[in-house]
C-alpha cells in the first residue's frame, strides 16, 4: 500500500489540485479507491502533496487502469476515516482538476455516504481552461495538454501522478511570463475560496451508492457486431475546436471529450453510457445541450471523413449508424457530407488561375470532377492519382455517366475503356492529363432542385421518391429501389439510401415518358 506523503498543506489561500481513482465511472454507483491532493500557492508553485488509497467496501474495479488490486486496499482506511485530513488539504483553496466537475461529483458522493455535506467550492477545470490557455489543441485530455507544454506525465492514472501533472499544467496557466495572461476570473477564485466554511462533522443521515433514475436523457448503449476501423480513425482525429465551431456549447467540452474517448473503439458500453449521463448532470447540461453536442460531434466527423477527398460507402454507413446511436436524424449525415464536399471544393478552388488565352486542350478539368485510370504505367499512375486527389479531383474505380475523363495510354483495352467508349466519356493520355491538372479550374456550382434545396435547409425532412408520369398524363411516385436498380444498370453511382441525384431522376423519368408514348 502506498503510504501518505507526509508534507504539510499550509494555511495560505491557494489551489488544491485533486485527482481520484475510482472503482468505475459513475459517481452515483462507484466508489473512490485513491485520492491525491497537491497544494500550490496562488501562482501554482507546489507547497505540499498528499495521497491515500482507500478501502471501497467492495471490488476495486479496473485494476488494468489504475493499477490497484483488492489486496492493496484490504487494510486501507475507508473514506470516512480520512475526512478530517482531507478537509485540511482542501480548506482555504480553489479546487483544481482536469475535468473538475467529474472529480468533485465523486467527492460529493463520498461525503454524502458519510452524512457530511460538502460545501460549495470555487473550482478551476484545467480541461475547460485549456480552451483559453492552449487554444490550438485538437484534443484536450490531460496527456494532450501536458504534451503541448512539455510537462512530463509520470504515473498516469495514479491519483498522485495525475494530480502532479495537473498542478504543473496549472502553473503553466498562471505563469506571469506566459504568452496569455491568467484570466482574471481564475484569480478571483482565490478570493472566493477564502470565504468557504467547512463543516466539522456529519449533519445528515448517511446515504448509499445507488443507480437512481434521473430526468437527464441517456444514450442507449450499442455494441456493433463487426469491427469499424474507419470510424475509429475518424474519432481518433476528432477536434474539440471543430465541434465548438459546429455549434456545441463551451460547457459541453468535458462531455465531448468523454464522448470521443468512449467511441474511439466504435462501441458504447453500458458503463460508458452511464458516465456520459453523469457528466451531463455534473456540468448541468440540458437535453438540448446534449443534443447539440451530439449533432456537433457527427458534423465534425463528417468533415473529417471528407478531408481525404472521398467518403467510402463503409464510412457513410458508419457515420449514419453513429448518428442514429446519438439520436440524430439520418438526413444530417447526408446533408453534412454534401456541405463538407462543397466547402472542400470551394477551398481548393479559391486560388486557381484562369486558363491561358492560347488554351487549346478542350474542356478543362475542374475541382470535384471524377476521373478513372486504366492502362497506365504503375508508378506514373500512382503519382498522378495521389496528386489528383490532393488537388480535389476524385479518382473513381469504375466508369459511370458522371465520369469526366478516362486517363489511359492506350496499352490496355478492358471494361473501363469499353464503358467509357459506350458512354462517350473523353479519354486522354497521361501527358495531357498532367497538363489539365496544372491548369485545374474551380468547381462549378451544383444545380439543385427545389426539393433538394428544401431538404438541405431541413435535414429532418423526408426524401420523396421520383415523380413518374403515367400514360394518362398523371404523376405517381416511383419506387426508389427500382430507380436505384435502374441507375446502377445504366452506369450511375447511387447509394442505398438518401436523396437520388436530379440527373438520375430526369434520365429515369425520360425513359418512362418515352415508354408511355410507345405503341402497345
Amino acid at each position: 500500500m502506498r503510504r501518505p506523503v507526509a508534507t504539510a498543506a499550509g494555511s495560505d489561500v491557494g489551489f488544491a489540485v485533486v485527482d481520484v481513482e475510482t472503482t468505475g465511472l459513475s459517481a452515483t454507483q462507484h466508489r473512490v479507491v485513491e485520492v491525491a491532493v497537491v497544494r500550490t500557492d496562488r501562482w501554482g508553485r507546489v507547497v505540499g502533496e498528499w495521497a491515500q488509497r482507500l478501502n471501497p467496501d467492495g471490488p476495486v474495479g479496473a485494476t488494468h487502469v489504475h493499477g490497484i488490486t483488492d489486496a492493496d486496499v484490504a487494510g486501507a482506511p475507508r473514506f470516512g476515516d480520512i475526512l478530517p485530513q482531507l478537509n485540511s488539504w482542501l480548506g482555504a483553496a480553489v479546487v483544481v482538476a482536469h475535468n473538475a466537475a467529474f472529480d468533485l461529483a465523486f467527492l460529493r458522493a463520498e461525503y454524502a455516504y458519510q452524512g457530511w455535506v460538502m460545501p460549495w467550492l470555487p473550482a478551476l477545470c484545467t480541461l475547460e481552461a485549456s480552451d483559453y490557455y492552449l487554444p490550438a489543441l485538437e484534443r484536450r485530455r490531460l496527456s494532450d495538454c501536458c504534451c503541448a507544454v512539455r510537462i512530463r506525465l509520470d504515473g498516469a492514472h495514479s491519483a498522485l501522478g495525475d494530480a502532479r501533472a495537473a498542478a504543473a499544467l496549472l502553473a503553466h496557466y498562471l505563469n506571469p511570463h506566459a504568452v496569455r495572461p491568467a484570466r482574471p476570473a481564475d484569480l478571483d477564485l482565490l478570493r472566493q475560496a477564502a470565504t468557504v466554511h467547512w463543516p466539522t462533522g456529519p449533519t445528515r443521515r448517511p446515504q448509499t451508492p445507488t443507480s437512481r433514475a434521473s430526468v437527464m436523457p441517456r444514450i442507449r448503449a450499442k455494441a456493433p457486431t463487426v469491427a469499424r476501423p474507419n470510424l475509429a480513425e475518424l474519432v481518433a482525429d476528432f477536434s474539440l475546436a471543430d465541434a465548438l465551431d459546429e455549434g456545441a456549447t463551451p460547457g459541453s467540452m468535458a462531455y465531448l471529450e468523454k464522448l470521443a474517448g468512449a467511441l474511439e473503439d466504435g462501441v458504447l458500453t453500458d458503463e460508458e453510457a452511464t458516465v456520459l449521463h453523469d457528466i451531463a448532470a455534473a456540468y448541468h447540461l440540458s437535453a438540448e445541450d446534449c443534443a447539440g453536442a451530439h449533432r456537433a460531434f457527427i458534423l465534425t466527423l463528417c468533415h473529417l471523413a471528407l478531408d481525404d477527398g472521398r467518403v467510402s460507402q463503409a464510412e457513410r454507413a458508419e457515420l449514419r449508424s453513429m448518428a442514429a446511436l446519438l439520436g440524430q436524424p439520418d438526413g444530417l449525415v447526408i446533408h453534412a457530407l454534401d456541405q463538407a464536399e462543397a466547402a472542400r471544393n470551394a477551398r481548393l478552388s479559391a486560388d486557381l488561375q484562369p486558363l491561358p488565352d492560347d488554351w487549346k486542350y478542350g474542356d478543362p478539368l475542374r475541382v470535384g470532377d471524377k476521373v478513372v485510370f486504366t492502362g497506365c504505367d504503375e508508378q506514373l499512375r500512382q503519382r498522378l492519382e495521389t496528386r489528383t486527389e490532393q488537388l480535389g479531383v476524385r479518382v473513381m474505380n469504375a466508369v459511370s455517366r458522371k465520369t469526366t475523363l478516362l486517363v489511359t495510354d492506350g496499352t490496355f483495352t478492358g471494361t473501363k475503356a469499353a464503358a467509357a467508349q459506350q458512354l462517350r466519356i473523353r479519354a486522354v493520355h497521361p501527358d495531357l492529363f498532367d497538363i489539365l491538372l496544372r491548369h485545374l479550374q474551380p468547381a462549378l456550382p451544383r444545380p439543385r432542385s427545389r426539393s433538394s434545396q428544401a431538404g438541405a435547409s431541413n435535414p429532418n425532412a423526408s426524401t420523396a421518391g421520383p415523380v413518374t408520369p403515367d400514360p394518362t398524363g398523371q404523376t405517381t411516385m416511383a419506387d426508389p429501389a427500382l430507380v436505384r436498380q435502374w441507375a446502377r444498370a445504366n452506369g450511375y453511382e447511387v447509394g442505398d439510401r438518401g436523396r437520388l441525384p436530379r440527373e438520375v431522376l430526369d434520365s429515369y423519368n425520360s425513359t418512362l415518358t418515352g415508354r408511355a408514348h410507345e405503341p402497345a
